[in-house]
């Protein structure tokens, strides 16, 4: 599990778990405990997070059932309603952890093709890589090739996100939800009704504002 910022540079990585491995699951772990300091957001901040992860304060995701990745907005018909226009919008920014993460796979083969080294090693090549990647966007140059062929989002979807399948980094079937029962009925409270009501708020603003 990985966080970015606007300037698609890594900010937390939580490397080690299994691919089958539930988004619920290792979300909760990172938040909750202690030893892994996550940075978790400020009051009247959020974190955009796809519909894979449990609707808490701090943590906005997208409306369920309805359209969301950007490449269905383009093929399909105009967008409409507010839980699309909300969509839309939540997908165009959310879209910098993918673009982020298409840098990296770009620059760092090694990633597609991990060696048969020890399982601690590959974690600490993941980890190495994303700090490397940070370092170069930070203090190299801003006109770093692969920075500069992602930071378009309309042109890295049309070319590189769109045609690899999002790098497989999104997780939006409601059916996922199903092995995580437990950790999920945690998080459906008053906290998760606050996001909703968020939600639906900054929705509206938007459909207004057209």
């Amino acid at each position: 599990m990985a966080v970015c910022d606007f300037n698609m540079c890594f900010t937390f990585v939580m490397a080690g778990w299994e691919g089958p491995a539930h988004d619920t699951r290792i979300f909760l772990d990172a938040i909750r405990d202690p030893k892994y300091k996550f940075p978790h957001p400020p009051n009247g901040k959020y974190y955009l997070v796809d519909s894979g992860y449990p609707q808490m304060k701090g943590y906005l995701g997208p409306y369920r059932g309805q359209r969301y990745h950007l490449p269905d907005f383009r093929r399909g018909r105009p967008i409409s309603g507010k839980e699309e226009i909300f969509n839309h919008s939540h997908s165009s920014l959310r879209s910098v952890i993918e673009r982020t993460f298409g840098v990296l796979k770009k620059k760092w083969a090694i990633l597609k093709d991990m060696p048969s080294y020890s399982f601690e090693k590959q974690t600490m090549i993941v980890v190495a890589t994303m700090t490397i990647h940070n370092f170069i966007r930070k203090h190299v140059s801003r006109n770093d090739a692969d920075f500069m062929e992602y930071e378009d989002i309309n042109w890295a979807y049309e070319n590189n996100i769109d045609s690899e399948n999002t790098h497989g980094q999104e997780n939006d079937d409601d059916d996922d939800d199903d092995d995580d029962s437990d950790d999920d009925s945690e998080s459906n409270n008053s906290s998760g009704f606050e996001m909703e009501l968020t939600r639906d708020i900054i929705a509206s603003s938007l459909m207004n504002s057209l």
